[in-house]
């Protein structure tokens, strides 16, 4: 049954949808199935996948509305190798639409129950405010990802996360818990970059991931071309970071496993 991971955080350009392509990408090439979940009006992750989000039939919005099966919605990226539930504008609508909707903040989840037996990950790119489509992202999800870029107002933003996911706990969602956090934008010259990573080693511990994702010109141009990095430039320190990160998850994933069975002996 596939794990399914929240990305997000309410501040915008902490690099959400950088981190969600390039890590759906990064696991596909560890050999995992991966399905990646557009929940962003923006549609910066299913452009960045290459997929044209004017030109879709169904896109994560006809979803939550009902409208369509998830299994009719879903596309594949050719070069990325995993596969969408794209969006785009239309999404904006169902932050009104769902207001009158009984089970409104379990739309998603219900959606993605028939297709988890299908993947080894399913990420969800959030957008970047704690409103109702990310509230459904944190109740279909297991865990939450927080990719953090190291500068003082990212500390100020994480507090009320960390927060809405504590409230999620105790109410919808009582199994959801903090996935890891991700420095992004890392500057190793920067002394607010260590003071940061200081902070954040103090509050969370090693739920703060080894790897780091460095400011990289590859990074940022992918995009344009509708790929990762990973295909983009597959030599690039941001497409060697992610890559570093993917292995790093599968090795928690696997030492978790190795704990639960020892538990149980």
């Amino acid at each position: 049954m596939g794990k399914i991971v929240a990305i997000a955080n309410q501040k915008g350009g902490v690099a959400k949808t950088t981190t969600s392509v390039n890590l759906a990408a990064s696991l596909v090439a560890t050999r995992r199935k991966v399905l990646l979940v557009d929940m962003d009006p923006q549609g910066n992750a299913t452009m960045g996948s290459g997929v044209d989000k004017q030109g879709l039939n169904y896109s994560s919005y006809h979803v939550l509305m009902g409208e369509v099966d998830i299994n009719n919605a879903i596309t594949s990226t050719n070069e990325a190798g995993y596969d969408l539930l794209p969006a785009n504008a239309d999404l904006t609508a169902a932050e009104v639409q769902l207001l009158d909707t009984q089970q409104r903040e379990r739309k998603l989840r219900e959606a993605l129950q028939k297709v988890t037996d299908r993947y080894d990950y399913i990420f969800i790119d959030c957008p970047p405010s704690l409103n109702m489509l990310t509230l459904n992202a944190l109740v279909a999800a297991q865990s939450v990802l927080i990719p953090i870029q190291c500068e003082y107002y990212a500390l100020e933003g994480l507090t009320a996360l960390v927060n809405t996911i504590e409230e999620i706990r105790g109410s919808l969602n009582p199994n959801l818990k903090i996935e890891g956090l991700l420095r992004t934008m890392y500057d190793p010259r920067n002394r607010l970059s260590a003071d940061v990573t200081m902070q954040l080693q103090k509050y969370f511990g090693d739920r703060v991931y080894r790897t780091v994702i460095p400011r990289n010109v590859r990074l940022a141009e992918a995009p344009s071309y509708g790929v990762p990095a990973l295909v983009y430039d597959k030599t690039s320190r941001g497409a060697q970071a992610y890559l570093a990160l993917a292995g790093e998850i599968v090795r928690r994933e696997e030492q978790q496993r190795v704990g639960a069975s020892a538990a149980t002996v």
